[in-house]
């Protein structure tokens, strides 16, 4: 079925085109233009008034997060390793199992829908949750209409054996599920260097070069990983990575804080791809990520939730305020490189160049934005109107694939209420120490 977005501010890849519309064919949009007659669709959607922009990418995500959101278990959290020691692993992680893996993934779609979010890349750490979790995720996820890139975060934290069933979760999701046209799709991750050793990260890229599928690390959050590295390594963590031949252009590395010029320098000579966290790494105390100087050495930058506030224009927001602070300098991380790091960068970021964008033939995965704000949006002002001044409930349509998830505010494919209340009674029973 052809479908015309009729009428709206699109933002292409070409920038702002006032009162123009959006043809839609199947899953792909097939056009862009002011001229689009009515005739040329099999229906409708009026825009005027909107601006039509591509969904958001979350290029990294937790599902499993939200169990976590407000606890409070009495742990002492005096630094990064003990958020994860004394709280993250203890009380959330090892007490996470597949059924409340697939309760996350359903409240997931809705905080992802509601906020104009139309793909994610999500990492489940739940040693005890294996094997097959990856698949309970996935089916919940399809159901309700939501693009994703699932991984397990392999490790061997807890056991060799673990680190084992995680990297044999990854490569046997990618292998069944990473073709073209899936909505789902998997990738193959690793935790970090001091949860996984050189053989195990070896064989992880082999599982992913194997399966055509990109390479994830968590990459010096804080300061933790990279003193670890020089302790037990001799060398940083990126420094570590290269002289293991596991760095490219395949390599999806998130955090990437705590990094000296040095590994900037060997990031960018080998183009890894970066996802940027940067109010989760406020909450861990990790610290502020030199984005400003990865976007200006050309490296593939998206943004990311961390599990922790999933709203995009939140993450955004943070992104465009936190180094203006941080740098004492009001140039750097305008409102458009932001916003292109939720859309464009974050697809990129992926290995997704038909995501994130709205131009003829790519994925019909839009959204759009209410403009009902104090001040005229035009196209001078339009990136700075949505990074600063749009929220979710601005969001009013959100089409995945060609098919709408959200129409006129309203959640097409999930009950918010009894997503709620199911998840809602689930974390009461989780917190049950």
């Amino acid at each position: 079925m052809k479908m015309l977005l009729r009428g709206g501010l699109v933002l292409s890849e070409n920038g702002p085109l006032p009162d123009s519309s959006i043809l839609v064919d199947g899953g792909v949009i097939s056009r862009i233009a002011r001229d689009i007659p009515p005739s040329a669709a099999d229906a409708v959607v009026a825009c005027e008034g909107l601006i039509l922009a591509p969904g958001f990418i979350n290029t990294h995500n937790h599902m499993y997060g939200a169990l976590s959101h407000g606890i409070d278990t009495g742990a002492v959290v005096t630094g990064f390793s003990s958020f994860l020691e004394a709280f993250w692993w203890p009380y959330v992680e090892n007490r996470v199992d597949a059924a409340l893996a697939a309760e996350t993934a359903r409240w997931a779609c809705v905080e992802a829908q509601e906020s104009g979010v139309t793909c994610f890349a999500d990492i489940l750490e739940a040693p005890g949750a294996l094997p097959g979790v990856l698949e309970a995720e996935r089916a919940v996820l399809e159901a309700h209409g939501m693009r994703a890139y699932l991984s397990f975060e392999a490790c061997q934290r807890v056991s060799r054996e673990n680190g084992e069933l995680g990297l044999r979760e990854n490569a046997a999701f990618c292998a069944g599920h990473n073709r073209p046209g899936a909505l789902v799709q998997g990738f193959m991750s690793i935790h970090t260097l001091f949860t996984c050793d050189q053989d195990f990260c070896l064989r992880a890229r082999r599982f992913a070069a194997d399966s055509g599928a990109f390479f994830h690390m968590h990459l010096s959050e804080s300061v933790y990983e990279p003193r670890w590295s020089l302790d037990n390594l001799g060398r940083l963590p990126v420094q570590v990575y290269e002289d293991w031949g596991l760095l490219g252009p395949d390599v999806l590395a998130s955090q990437a804080v705590q990094v000296t010029p040095e590994e900037r320098e060997i990031l960018a000579r080998r183009k890894v791809r970066l996802a940027h966290m940067p109010l989760s790494n406020g909450e861990v105390g990790g610290g502020i990520a030199p984005f400003p100087d990865y976007l200006q050495a050309g490296l593939n930058c998206g943004l990311g939730s961390d599990g922790y506030i999933n709203n995009m224009f939140e993450v955004m927001r943070g992104a465009f305020l936190m180094h203006k602070a941080h740098r004492q300098d009001p140039g750097v991380m305008s409102a458009r490189d932001v916003y292109r790091m939720a859309t464009s960068g974050g697809a990129d970021a992926l290995g997704r160049p038909d995501l994130g964008r709205l131009a003829p033939g790519a994925s019909a995965d839009i959204i759009a934005i209410d403009t009902d704000t104090p001040t005229p949006v035009t196209p001078s002002n339009v990136y700075d109107q949505i990074v600063l001044f749009r929220n979710p409930e601005h969001v009013r349509h959100v089409m995945i694939d060609g098919d709408f998830v959200k129409k006129d505010h309203v959640l097409c494919k999930i009950n918010r209420e009894e997503a709620l209340a199911s998840l809602r009674a689930a974390t009461e029973r989780f917190w049950r120490f």
